[in-house]
C-alpha cells in the first residue's frame, strides 16, 4: 500500500472514531474540551447544526497553521475538519441507543477519541482548533501535545459545566483525561515530515 494511501486510510478511521465518540459523549449527556466541546456548547443553546458550528469555530485556527505549519498540513487538516463534520451529523440523523451509565459513557468516548485524534495526527492531519496549537507547540517548544490539550480541554468543559451541570461536566474529565493520555503517549510528529514533502513539490514544480 503506497505510503499516502496508508496516511488516508488511517486518518478517515480517525475521523469515524472521533466521531462515534463525541456522539457517545452526547447521548451520555456529556461534553468534551476543544473546538469539539465549544461546537457543542453553541449546538445546545441554538439547537442547530453540530458540523456547521465545528466547522466555523475551526477557522481561525487554519491561519496559524498554514503560517506555522505548511500549506499540505492546512489542506488536510482543513478536509479533515469537513469530513468529521459530515460524518458526525451523519450520525446524528442514525438510531444510537441512549448511554445511561455516564461514567462508562466517558470512558468508551474517551477511547475511541483518544485512538482516532491520535491516528489523524500521527499521519499529517489534525482537527483543526487545539490539536492545530498542541501540534505547533510540541514542534516548536516541546510541549507535550497531550498536556496543552488536556488543559484547554478542562477549561472548556468547566465552561460548559453552565450548561450540562457540575456533576455531568466533571464525569466528563474523565473522557478528556484518557483521549489526552493516549494523544501524548502514542505520538509521532509527522509536520516535518510534510515540510520535506511540501519542499520536494515545491522544487520539482519550480525545475530546481
Amino acid at each position: 500500500m503506497a505510503d499516502w494511501m496508508k496516511r488516508l486510510f488511517f486518518i478517515v478511521m480517525g475521523l469515524f472514531l472521533t466521531s462515534l465518540g463525541i456522539k457517545v459523549l452526547s447521548v451520555s449527556h456529556l461534553t468534551f474540551g476543544g473546538t469539539a466541546g465549544i461546537a457543542s456548547i453553541i449546538t445546545f443553546v441554538t439547537e442547530s447544526s453540530w458540523g456547521l458550528w465545528f466547522f466555523i469555530v475551526n477557522l481561525p485556527f487554519f491561519i496559524i497553521s498554514y503560517r506555522k505549519l505548511g500549506k499540505w498540513f492546512t489542506i488536510s487538516s482543513l478536509l479533515s475538519i469537513t469530513g468529521i463534520s459530515i460524518i458526525r451529523d451523519v450520525l446524528d440523523v442514525m438510531a444510537f441507543p441512549e448511554v445511561n451509565n455516564m461514567i462508562l459513557g466517558s470512558a468508551v468516548a474517551g477511547l475511541l477519541i483518544g485512538i482516532g485524534v491520535t491516528f489523524v495526527l500521527n499521519n499529517g492531519s489534525s482537527l483543526g482548533g487545539i490539536h492545530i496549537l498542541a501540534l505547533y507547540l510540541d514542534d516548536r517548544v516541546k510541549i507535550n501535545r497531550g498536556i496543552t490539550i488536556l488543559l484547554c480541554d478542562l477549561a472548556i468543559v468547566l465552561c460548559a459545566a453552565a450548561l450540562v451541570g457540575w456533576i455531568n461536566a466533571m464525569i466528563s474529565t474523565i473522557s478528556i483525561f484518557i483521549a489526552s493520555t493516549i494523544i501524548g503517549r502514542y505520538k509521532k510528529s509527522p509536520i516535518k515530515e510534510l515540510v520535506e514533502e511540501e519542499k520536494e513539490i515545491y522544487a520539482v514544480s519550480s525545475g530546481t
